[in-house]
């Protein structure tokens, strides 16, 4: 079978390498996908439930205080996905695995209004999702998302979402109430104007289009948007950096933010395996400023340079940022989301006084 023949259309993913915690594995042996755009072996969904679901940020350069996930694994397929490691720790593959086996956290909506009941909580902005995409196609299904978007107005919980689906704009009525309060803003993700590159590079996302029009929906109802040039990718997307923070702006986004992909453990495998396959003549060139940016490898856990880069190029790149922003996102910067209207609410059935005993 030729390697065009093999490619798994519908997939970012190519290949399911082994998890770095076990010492047998089942391989790649059953990866028979179709030449289709949707994966011939269907995504398998587990019901799970954790014990808790609001995780404190350490990382001192994330820019949040409390994540939440309600998925584990990613239908959306992004090749590059910094958070395809974490499927390891589950027992899974961080290849075709991370998107092909989704774990629904079940019990989330319950955990999350368990916390806020805590006296221990200190109200800070808690974000939707930290690791994978709370809006990926199988929350059309679960709901969990809109669920916990309930209980954030419910509570006055001040709330940061960050996604690649127009699936978002399905709970604009509840975006648009905590809105009206200041209690959240809404990043999207926006890698590439160039749809070719986007359905190989992150194939079960949004279109480009969708994100715009996503973006000037909200625009029109004052939901905030930030968009989030993510990630910068030598050679495939570094172009687009005006034209994205052109088109976001007339759209109505108010600011923008990047990031250079970062290749974290089996990621680096992954994506040299993607780009070297769709991308055979600058396969090369991609990866060497890659390592160029990142002390002279792919992988790069140091705080403060793993996400923005060093040396020339990423100076460059953070440059052009600088520009792009004060020349398009100046006007209407995004406000500081309000902590003070945090309540329990009166008649909330956690409120007994028996929920402050955790």
């Amino acid at each position: 079978m030729s390697e065009q023949s093999s490619y798994k259309n519908g997939r970012g993913a190519q290949i399911n390498p082994d998890n770095r915690f076990f010492s047998h594995q089942k391989g790649d042996d059953f990866d028979d996908i179709n030449p289709f755009e949707e994966p011939e072996e269907k995504t398998k969904f587990i019901e799970v439930y954790p014990k808790t679901i609001v995780n404190k940020v350490t990382s001192p350069d994330i820019g949040m205080y409390y994540s939440l996930n309600p998925y584990q694994g990613c239908e959306h397929g992004c090749t590059y996905c910094y958070a395809r490691p974490t499927h390891e720790y589950w027992g899974y593959s961080a290849g075709t695995d991370f998107e092909r086996i989704i774990m629904v956290k079940k019990n989330a909506p319950q955990l999350f209004e368990q916390a806020l009941n805590k006296k221990s909580w200190k109200v800070e902005t808690i974000s939707l999702s930290g690791n994978t995409d709370c809006y990926q196609p199988c929350e059309r299904e679960y709901a969990i998302t809109r669920q916990l978007l309930e209980i954030c107005l419910k509570y006055k919980q001040p709330v940061g979402i960050i996604t690649k689906n127009a699936l978002i704009t399905r709970d604009a009525d509840i975006l648009q109430e905590l809105a009206k309060l200041n209690l959240v803003v809404v990043n999207i993700s926006l890698t590439t104007l160039k749809e070719e590159l986007r359905r190989k590079l992150e194939p079960r996302t949004a279109t480009s289009r969708k994100k715009l029009e996503t973006i000037e929906l909200f625009s029109k109802l004052e939901i905030p948007v930030n968009v989030m040039l993510a990630p910068i990718i030598p050679a495939l997307n570094d172009d687009e950096i005006f034209s994205i923070a052109k088109a976001t702006s007339d759209k109505g986004a108010r600011s923008m933010h990047h990031q250079i992909v970062r290749l974290n453990g089996p990621n680096g495998d992954i994506f040299t395996d993607w780009v070297t396959k769709n991308y055979p003549d600058r396969a090369d060139k991609v990866i060497n400023q890659l390592k160029e940016m990142h002390g002279g490898k792919l992988s790069d856990s140091r705080y403060g340079t793993r996400m923005k880069g060093e040396g020339n190029y990423a100076e460059n790149i953070r440059k052009q940022m600088e520009i792009a922003r004060k020349r398009f996102f100046n006007s209407n910067p995004i406000p500081k989301l309000r902590k003070d209207l945090f309540q329990i609410p009166v008649n909330s059935k956690l409120d007994n006084g028996q929920m402050r005993l955790f």
